[in-house]
């Protein structure tokens, strides 16, 4: 399984998803599950509007790509396409703890 996150109001089961990331960069922005949290700190610390969608790369129709765009010496899964509503196996509200900060139990 893979991670996307998005905002809650562009998120919708009845329709192919595309995030402004497909346009702006060419692919979805997605992590693993040991770069999940990290990634919504660095990016999205202290939003509350957030989901996490869980993703089964096996029922997609674009492919995925393991790559390190930013030189950051870590290798993130990358959506070359749309994402159909079927491949979102879950979804999850994020929220952040007092702090502003995310962390698995706030799953």
């Amino acid at each position: 399984m893979i991670f996307h996150l998005a905002v809650r109001s562009e998120w919708r089961r009845d329709g192919t998803y595309r995030p402004p990331s497909l346009t702006d960069d060419g692919f979805i922005h997605c992590s693993t599950t040991s770069q999940l949290i990290d990634v919504a700190n660095a990016l999205y610390a202290g939003r509350t509007d957030l989901i996490v969608l869980t993703i089964d790369p096996d029922l997609l129709d674009a492919p995925v790509v393991h790559e390190d765009c930013y030189e950051t010496g870590m290798r993130y899964p990358h959506i070359y396409g749309t994402i159909r509503p079927e491949a979102v196996v879950d979804e999850q509200p994020l929220q952040p703890g007092s702090d502003g900060k995310f962390a698995w139990d706030s799953l």
